[in-house]
């Protein structure tokens, strides 16, 4: 899992100060970093004209290295400083005393002729939008044909928050070290990453042990220890229940979405629990699902009086109603013991109370917010500290996991742990696809996962599912790709690939 684990600055730091300390040469580290971006220049592009754009800290030391090394592997390579090589300090000063081509200004008028630019100006140290003449070659950059291969982070991007400081360069790749940084997921950086190659400079694991990071990259291995296939005893009520309670007649499409991908995810049995004036809607549609009566709270806790014998998990909120019988109706379920996961309607409807809801909330239970939603119940959609200190806070706060929706979904437990999803397509921003989620997330808590795992696993399978669809997706298509998912990852390896991976941690 350590390839996954996601570094704020700080942690970064951290990790190049305990590999020091444990006898590593920070100039070693520099070395090898821009040899490294040299090779990947050079792996992914053809012989070309180069400019390399050094800036006045570490980042512009690791540019010296990477067209020291391009200009003796006999490529032409032109290298621009921004700022005077007579105030470089430490390692950027040694590694800039190395390089034995003509130092030029770093000016847009140095880009004419080039056919790859390498961007080693700011990287993930920026700590003020950039302006001025900085500003002026990040645009002009921007404006010219060749592509750009950034080192360690796009200039201008908010290595923690993925925010755009004053102006920022659009990569075509990105080369970074040790691990991705938090700002390499989140948007708008993700956008101006481009493809992300991570590099191994001499940093381990061992270096960062001690700092304990605890966000994440959302892939199958954070949460496949809490995935499994059913065995031979299975049974439906061994495999769980989910209960899904429905909205009024007019409002029944969106919880019969969530729970069409409860059951397809695996839960054993699903049930909408309707209004009296609502069944006739849903029987007409339901199958596989089943549907009973169930006007008030109390009818609601009623059918959860099961979950002392067999797993339960509700999933309330899609087109539920915004108001006081919904509040009830949430109120109900987290005082059973029922897994629970509220959406929509069941956030709104606490937006003038939210103290009343995470007073009841417990730690496993998944609250699904977009981010309008976020706003109401938690006051700050992340424009100051960015998502993932959004998503973080507003667990704390709730006690329960967070699952902020949207291109870069983050994914938040109370205990501090998070995960960054990448593998959501744009199609996904469908009327219905938020409700899908909500089902995806209950049918896999109820099969035993774990809160936080399960929101892992459910926006992971929510962002596949929307692979496997594609270009014209609409929410109704979500459940029924599932299957191919579900195949994806349960099916064995192949002979042949089984012997490849053999000996492999």
């Amino acid at each position: 899992m350590t390839g996954l684990i996601l570094l704020s600055t700080d942690e970064m730091r951290a990790a190049e100060a305990a590999a020091i300390a444990a006898g590593v040469a920070s100039a070693a580290l520099m070395e090898h970093a821009g040899a490294a971006v040299a090779e990947s220049a050079m792996g992914a592009w053809t012989r070309r004209p180069v400019v390399v754009l050094c800036g006045p800290g570490n980042n512009g030391g690791d540019g010296f290295v990477a067209a020291r090394k391009i200009a003796e592997a006999g490529w032409p390579v032109k290298l621009g400083l921004l700022g005077e090589q007579d105030a470089l300090k430490g390692d950027a000063k040694l590694m800039a005393g190395l390089y034995e081509g003509e130092v030029s200004a770093a000016e847009p008028a140095l880009l004419a002729g080039a056919e790859l630019m390498i961007d080693a100006l700011f990287g993930t140290g920026l700590a003020r939008p950039i302006e001025g003449a900085g500003a002026a070659l990040i645009n002009a950059l921007n404006a010219h044909h060749a592509p750009v291969l950034a080192v360690d982070i796009a200039s201008g991007i908010d290595a923690n928050t993925g925010a755009v400081m004053g102006v920022a360069v659009q990569a075509a790749r990105t080369l970074t070290f040790f691990q991705k940084k938090t700002g390499h997921l989140l948007f708008p950086g993700r956008a101006h990453s481009g493809i992300i190659d991570v590099a191994d400079i001499g940093i381990t694991a061992e270096h960062v042990a001690q700092i304990k990071p605890a966000t994440f990259e959302n892939q199958p291995p954070i949460w496949s220890a809490q995935f499994r296939r059913p065995g031979w005893q299975a049974h439906k009520y061994a495999r769980g229940h989910v209960m899904a309670a429905s909205g009024g007649p007019l409002n029944t499409g969106a919880i019969r979405l969530a729970a069409m991908a409860a059951l397809r995810v695996g839960a054993g049995a699903v049930t909408v629990l309707a209004p009296r004036a609502a069944t006739a809607v849903h029987s007409a549609h339901l199958t596989a699902i089943m549907l009973r009566e169930a006007d008030t709270a109390a009818e609601i806790s009623d059918n959860l009086q099961g979950a002392d014998k067999y797993p339960i998990a509700v999933i309330i909120g899609p087109a539920a109603g915004v108001g006081a019988q919904t509040c009830d109706k949430v109120l109900a379920i987290l005082a059973s013991r029922a897994a629970a996961v509220l959406d929509a309607d069941a956030l709104t409807s606490f937006a003038d109370d939210p103290a009343r809801l995470f007073s009841a909330l417990r730690e496993s239970d998944v609250l699904t917010p977009h981010s309008g939603e976020f706003v109401r119940l938690f006051g700050d959609g992340g424009d100051a500290g960015g998502k993932l200190e959004a998503a973080l806070a507003a667990s704390r706060k709730a006690g329960a996991v967070v699952v902020f929706k949207g291109a870069d979904t983050v994914i938040a437990a109370p205990d501090g742990r998070a995960a960054i999803n990448v593998n959501a397509p744009p199609e996904l921003s469908t009327a219905g696809s938020g409700d899908v989620l909500a089902g995806l997330i209950a049918g896999l808590r109820v099969q035993g996962m774990d809160g936080f795992e399960a929101a892992c696993a459910g926006v992971w399978f929510h962002g596949a599912a929307g692979q496997v669809v594609g270009a014209g997706l609409i929410a109704e298509d979500l459940p029924g790709a599932i299957p191919a998912v579900l195949r994806s990852l349960l099916t064995p390896p192949k002979p042949a690939e089984a012997e490849a991976g053999a000996g492999e941690a």
